[in-house]
């Protein structure tokens, strides 16, 4: 993507380095410095025409939080403080990722708070003597973020593979059209089912089946449930525009019908509100 992110690349030049692997990443903020949403910065990455004119009005601002080799040395195995305190020394302070070293759980409270209400998703905590290990967190690096939840229509399953084979496992989850009274597709998720619930719900689908194809039960809009999700993103892939980001099922919600599942305006006043 090197011809895609000119700014980028002037930027790295002007670091104190040789040789250097460092891990950042490239957004794409507003002029009251708020973020904008992620598909607006993917708008950048693999554009090799009109680059100057796309840099002008999406301009990429970058965040640097870790050094994992420089100048020959490699880094991986050193702790994060040591790594942090490098990489501190040779990027500019504006273009070093904010953090505390928080003495407390208020002090951390109030900082996740700061972050929130800054546009981004939450905090990431990392034990200062933590190795970096590629593609790999472990309890060294934990993610804080709110998570949001929904209730929403189950309107098929997908047969699972592997260790679920013969059981509906993949969930494909609706809202509730207040205007039309349809449900919108939101997106699918197979996360946080137990082996009950994927028993129990396999039952239940089946007697709810209007039709099928080789891997999809369809069934009539009548079970609704607790998703949990972390964002919601732009997608021209469902009908309603949204998409949920890193759904899992929380618990059925029978105490609830369909009429009383979350709506698909709601949902969009939820997106639209996180990028006021």
């Amino acid at each position: 993507v090197t011809e895609s992110v000119p700014e980028l690349i002037e930027l790295a030049r002007k670091f104190q380095f040789e040789k250097a692997i460092f891990e950042g990443e490239a957004i794409v903020l507003r002029k009251d410095g708020r973020p904008l949403p992620f598909q607006i910065t993917m708008r950048r990455f693999g554009r090799t025409q009109n680059v100057k004119r796309m840099q002008k009005e999406i301009p990429l601002f970058p965040y640097f939080f870790d050094l994992l080799y420089l100048d020959g040395d490699p880094l991986f195995n050193r702790p994060y403080r040591e790594r942090f305190n490098l990489l501190a020394k040779r990027i500019p302070s504006e273009y070093i990722i904010p953090q505390i070293v928080a003495a407390n759980e208020k002090e951390a409270r109030n900082f996740l708070q700061r972050s929130l209400e800054a546009g981004h998703e939450g905090l990431m905590a990392k034990g200062f003597d933590s190795p970096y290990i590629s593609g790999h967190r472990g309890f060294y690096w934990l993610k804080i973020k709110p998570a949001q939840s929904l209730d929403l229509v189950i309107l098929a399953a997908e047969w699972g593979h592997g260790r679920r084979k013969g059981w509906l496992s993949n969930l494909h989850l609706g809202a509730r059209d207040s205007e039309s009274y349809n449900f919108i597709m939101l997106g699918k998720t197979f996360k946080g089912l137990t082996d009950e619930m994927l028993r129990w719900q396999t039952e239940r689908l089946l007697k709810l089946e209007i039709g099928r194809d080789e891997w999809t039960i369809y069934v009539k809009p009548e079970l609704v449930v607790e998703v949990a999700f972390n964002d919601l993103q732009e997608s021209p892939h469902y009908p309603g525009g949204l998409a949920l980001r890193f759904a899992r099922v929380k618990r059925y919600r029978e105490d609830k019908s369909p009429l009383e599942a979350d709506t698909i305006q709601k949902i969009r006043a939820i997106h639209e509100s996180r990028w006021k």
